[in-house]
């Protein structure tokens, strides 16, 4: 191989000498106005390059034995030189002149590309394909087995430049979705990360085919056996990846998401869908951290209706002491038609009611045959017209006062409505000024808000209620020495 390259550059200089003084007819008719042909001749025209540098260091006295690792080391000296200045006029070209580019154009969603440094990584990719080209028309006819170890390399290196590409592009597109409106009713983050995961798993077949130099079908299907281990290492990716996809399509859940999870302690805002786990951030400001395919195997409840629907629900009940539920007297009645809210209705009603009792000729005093308010009833009608009236309360959703079953805790009169303002801290208040209105009010009906008697009760009880005193008896105390 040392001699080959003098011999063949003997051998080609008559040859090109003749190349160049008598050109071919088909050369000379063409036009040279297309610089394609021009093109192709000077890439042929490397070829020559090994035997040229073969002759100069034959010149200035170099032996045999050492003109071919000389001539070896210069080639890949050269072809790794013009790389990088193919490099750095790429990265020039693309980091500064596109960056300049997409900075200064309207468009926004651009600017994640260059967030994610992909085009810092597409300037890697020019480079490999110079050495491709340079290998095959400087090292492959003079050093075959120098030209594979160079083009496998620089196919290596392809590989993991186009790897780094791709995720780098994929980064971008997670950056932009999560901006877009897709990517609030969609979590496609874990299918972002699922096309990562199939990136590399396709990467390294190429990989390990480009090394063994077998066909990727073929390594395929000799993992068969084992696809077993690969189950068993990557169970919570292939559960994830399932349950991610389940997700996805049913828009199950979706960052910014309100959950509760008890099992897994999960109370909170959804910040991350991932491939394998879920991020949940809590009321308290922890962090859950959830598998994945726990959404689709348990249960748990998902806040979002409410927060698209036009209210908030308020569900709470008071108690009232059943001792202090009566009928409705005179005094009773004008008092409560004072009341604005329920004027109306006590109007309303008290025709009702006379009507009632005159045509089934019943006395209006006979408590036990003819009808008669009550003050559970006319509280109930008051807190029924005070939500109606309230601002804030949401009067196309469903309004209602109802009486629950009574238990040892009183009997209860639950409210059920919704509140306009969904906003956390603005419906507890709102919650809470409804609940201190009535419960300050309930007196007014001659009613009385139950709860357990507790110490201060007890003490108050024992104040008012005055026990009788048992006698001291006196004992006569004789002396026992008489």
């Amino acid at each position: 191989m040392r001699t080959s390259i003098l011999f063949q550059a003997k051998a080609e200089a008559p040859v090109s000498e003749s190349a160049a003084t008598s050109p071919s007819p088909e050369l000379a008719t063409k036009p040279e106005d297309s610089p394609l042909p021009q093109v192709i001749e000077s890439l042929h025209e490397l070829k020559g390059i090994p035997g040229k540098i073969a002759d100069w260091l034959c010149n200035y006295g170099f032996t045999e034995s050492w003109i071919d690792p000389m001539t070896q080391g210069i080639l890949v000296i050269g072809i790794a030189l013009v790389a990088l200045v193919v490099h750095f006029g790429a990265r020039t070209a693309l980091t500064r002149g596109f960056v300049w580019i997409i900075k200064k154009s309207e468009i926004t969603w651009d600017d994640a590309f260059v967030r994610s440094r992909a085009l810092k990584w597409l300037a890697h990719l020019l480079p490999a394909f110079v050495v491709l080209l340079l290998a095959q028309l400087l090292l492959t006819d003079p050093f075959p087995d120098l030209a594979a170890f160079v083009q496998s390399s620089a196919r290596l290196y392809l590989i993991v430049v186009g790897v780094l590409v791709i995720n780098a592009f994929l980064n971008g597109l997670g950056l932009i979705t999560r901006r877009s409106k897709v990517g609030d009713d969609i979590p496609l983050d874990s299918l972002v990360q699922v096309s990562k995961l199939m990136l590399f798993v396709t990467a390294l077949l190429v990989t390990i085919a480009t090394l063994t130099g077998r066909d990727i079908l073929k390594i395929l299907a000799g993992m068969g056996a084992f696809a077993a281990v690969l189950m068993l290492v990557f169970k919570d990716a292939i559960l994830g990846l399932v349950a991610g996809i389940q997700l996805a399509a049913n828009r199950m859940i979706r960052p910014g998401d309100w959950i509760e999870m008890p099992k897994h302690g999960a109370d909170g805002n959804v910040i991350a869908v991932g491939l394998t786990t879920v991020k949940v951030r809590n009321w308290d400001k922890t962090i859950t951290t959830l598998p994945t395919y726990s959404l689709i195997s348990d249960s748990f409840k998902n806040w979002r209706g409410m927060d698209e629907s036009l209210g908030r629900r308020i569900k709470r009940s008071l108690f009232l002491d059943m001792n202090t539920v009566q009928l409705c007297d005179e005094a009773m009645l004008e008092r409560f038609a004072q009341i604005e809210y329920i004027e109306e209705y006590m109007a309303k009603k008290g025709e009702e009611i006379e009507e009632w009792n005159k045509t089934h000729v019943v006395d209006p005093e006979d408590v036990v045959n003819s009808r008669r308010l009550t003050n559970l009833g006319t509280f109930r009608a008051y807190i029924l017209s005070y939500l109606k009236n309230h601002p804030v309360i949401n009067q196309e959703m469903t309004l209602l006062v109802r009486q629950l079953a009574p238990g040892e805790h009183g009997l209860p009169i639950e409210i059920y409505c919704f509140s306009s303002d969904k906003r956390w801290v603005h419906y507890e208040d709102v919650q809470s000024d409804i609940f201190d209105h009535l419960i300050a009010i309930a007196p007014e009906f001659d009613l009385r808000i139950f709860q357990t008697p507790s110490g201060a009760d007890l003490r108050h009880l024992a104040q008012t209620v005055k026990l009788p005193r048992k006698r001291a008896t006196k004992k006569a105390v004789g002396s026992s020495a008489k």
